[in-house]
């Protein structure tokens, strides 16, 4: 029974990644490893990541940022920050932290 339960889970998870769910498609990831930043299949991740945590930045703290300045793992840390800022702290003296040389 539990068998059935769980196979059934992994199917429904591998037709929404088909479909183009950005949450679907990061746990499709989940466990694998890569050979380093250049590996396709972690850039491929990668920018799934980045759009993902960018949307729930938005939804869940009305702050946009471009996927494509920040790393999907600057992004995380974005979120972290804001999860636990303070009420009214501006967000910009943080992100000069991420600021790079152009």
């Amino acid at each position: 029974m539990l068998g059935v339960v769980l196979g059934l889970g992994s199917i429904g998870v591998s037709a929404d990644a088909q479909k183009g769910n950005l949450r679907s498609q990061l746990l499709a990831n989940q466990g694998k490893t890569f050979r380093g930043t250049d590996d396709p299949e972690f850039v491929s991740y990668d920018l799934v990541l980045r759009d993902y945590v960018s949307k729930r930045i938005q939804k869940h703290y009305g702050e946009t940022f471009d996927p494509k300045i920040f790393s999907g793992f600057e992004l995380l840390e974005i979120e972290a920050f804001l999860k636990c800022r303070k009420p009214g702290e501006p967000v910009e003296p943080y992100l000069e932290t991420f600021r790079r040389p152009r």
